[in-house]
């Protein structure tokens, strides 16, 4: 077996070439979990399988790296766009992933995306956690997100946990709960911190729900879009409202790095 391993903003994922392979759609899920591990795999956040259907479409299926399939990834999509760009010479694109067929733009390493409006956006709420209400605001991009802005002035060195993990699944949340951003705004620009389900723990980013905060903060007027995002990985993310935020279509811009090709040994796959 055959991957290439890539990261969006840190955000890191194993990708697939579905054509090469056509029975990798059935055997994949069983070894994304072990693929995945950080010390007994090769290490991800995820897997992507990309198809190619016709010259400039392509399906993608997403894995959480616990072997969980979901419905988007947007970090892991725009790495797919990379990835059809080197491997079909595509500049442009259409990714059909289980939220929306997306169309993709890819200009060396940075991938910019077309993302239909939200789901759903609710808002603003009170969680009760710990004897404290968190202000939150719930969001589905593709997947489902919950937007909390925090002042910590320890922003990027403040543990995660308990808090993150009771978001993610509280139970006034619909059921699967949300991927949890924490965001401050600081130095013009929007600093967020993810915490996802199917890791359940911090990724260095989340792409979609850096599109989520950045709609927040422009409905709530603390940034005029377009809005940078700063990732825990350094990696900074723009996003590009294209209407009245948050209900509305937007751009996602940033990086989409190759790490490395890598062949999967046999005794990985029995």
């Amino acid at each position: 077996m055959k991957a290439s391993k890539l990261h969006g903003a840190g955000n890191d994922f194993l990708l697939l070439d579905g054509g090469l392979e056509p029975e990798l759609e059935e055997r994949l899920p069983v070894l994304v979990a072990r693929l995945c591990h950080r010390q007994m795999g090769v290490g991800g956040d995820g897997v992507l399988l990309v198809t190619p259907h016709r010259d400039g479409e392509a399906q993608v299926t997403y894995w959480n790296s616990d072997g969980s399939l979901a419905s988007f990834c947007a970090n892991g999509t725009r790495c797919a766009a990379r990835f059809a760009a080197v491997k079909w010479g595509w500049s442009e694109m259409v990714l059909h992933t289980g939220f929306a067929a997306v169309p993709a733009r890819v200009a060396g390493a940075q991938v910019e995306l077309g993302l239909p409006a939200p789901a759903a956006v609710h808002p603003w709420q009170e969680l009760r956690v710990g004897g404290e209400d968190v202000r939150s605001r719930f969001l589905v991009v593709g997947v489902p997100h919950l937007v909390v802005p925090v002042a910590w002035p320890d922003f990027w060195t403040r543990p995660l946990d308990p808090l993150a993990p009771a978001l993610r699944a509280h139970p006034d949340l619909p059921p699967g709960g949300a991927n949890v951003t924490f965001v401050r705004v600081a130095k013009g620009a929007l600093h967020a911190r993810s915490f996802e389900r199917g890791v359940e723990g911090e990724t260095l980013s989340c792409g979609s729900g850096d599109v989520a905060a950045g709609l927040v903060a422009v409905d709530a007027r603390w940034l005029e879009p377009p809005v940078a995002v700063v990732t825990a990985s350094g990696r900074e993310l723009r996003v590009t409202p294209e209407g009245p935020a948050p209900s509305c279509p937007v751009l996602l811009t940033g990086p989409a790095e190759w790490v490395a090709d890598l062949e999967i040994a046999p005794e990985m796959l029995a």
